[in-house]
């Protein structure tokens, strides 16, 4: 493995919610790392370059990884949207990354999943990484995509790819649900790091997830892998209830992982909905 500050990492989505929080963390671990969105990020540090490039344009893509050994690809639709937009940037735009990538000579994606590909498992079954998706929304469609496409992109081209089912990065969990699934930005920085660093990557799907108390999945392949996650949900148990407290219950989306996610357009019988 090349020395971090001569390898060329090039990061998508860089402006967006997760890599504001990230950036800072991950300078210094990288330095010279590229970051590339549609819109510059703010207060670019000396140590960054920044190239524009919209995803579903293949040859701003292409001038974006040119020259990369890794790509942290986070760059897309981060919420439920309209088919056209979750096409267009997450389906279309992780094509157009993956096979820029490719042609590059590329030779790690850490690729941005969601606990949205299985948002529909019921919140009293924990799951590990090797079950059936279960997309939750549009969004968790195009996040299965994604996994689908880099596992491709691993046994047709030998590329590495790790797949993070990210729960939800921020400083603290936002309600309870998110005790389950909240993840520190510091624990989502090891993960990156293992994606782009560990000797044995093939393919490899983890929880983006810290280590809390009640999660619903098994991560044991990314302790495996050497995750050690520092956060504990349970640390912010007061903060999360009271916010809850605030929004009230729903009888759907308490029911299921991925929250209101599930709730959102939903026409069935809760009883014939998820596994």
């Amino acid at each position: 493995m090349a020395d971090a500050s001569a390898r060329r990492i090039v990061f998508t989505g860089a402006s967006g919610g997760i890599g504001t929080m990230i950036r800072p963390l991950l300078a210094p671990l990288y330095p010279g790392l590229v970051l590339s969105d549609k819109v510059k990020p703010k207060d670019l540090l000396p140590s960054e370059t920044f190239v524009a490039a919209d995803l579903t344009k293949p040859d701003e893509v292409a001038a974006a990884v040119k020259g990369a050994d890794s790509v942290i690809h986070l760059g897309g639709y981060s919420v439920e949207g309209p088919w056209d937009t979750i096409l267009q940037a997450n389906i279309i735009g992780c094509y157009n990354l993956f096979e820029a990538a490719r042609q590059a000579g590329v030779k790690r994606v850490v690729f941005a999943s969601s606990n949205h590909a299985v948002g529909f498992y019921p919140r009293k079954r924990k799951i590990g990484t090797d079950v059936t998706v279960r997309p939750d929304s549009r969004y968790g469609v195009s996040k299965a995509f994604g996994e689908a496409l880099g596992a491709l992109y691993a046994d047709k081209h030998g590329m590495s790819v790790t797949c993070l089912r990210i729960g939800n990065v921020g400083p603290r969990p936002l309600d309870v649900r998110r005790l389950a699934i909240w993840i520190s930005p510091e624990d989502i920085v090891q993960l990156i790091g293992i994606g782009l660093n560990h000797p044995d990557i093939r393919f490899e799907i983890v929880y983006g997830v810290s280590d809390n108390e009640t999660s619903w999945w098994d991560n044991s392949r990314a302790q495996s892998l050497g995750y050690r996650p520092k956060g504990k949900s349970e640390d912010h148990r007061a903060h999360a209830e009271a916010e809850q407290a605030k929004i009230g219950p729903d009888p759907v989306g308490d029911l299921f992982q991925g929250g209101t996610f599930c709730a959102s357009e939903f026409t069935n019988d809760v009883k014939r909905a998820g596994p």
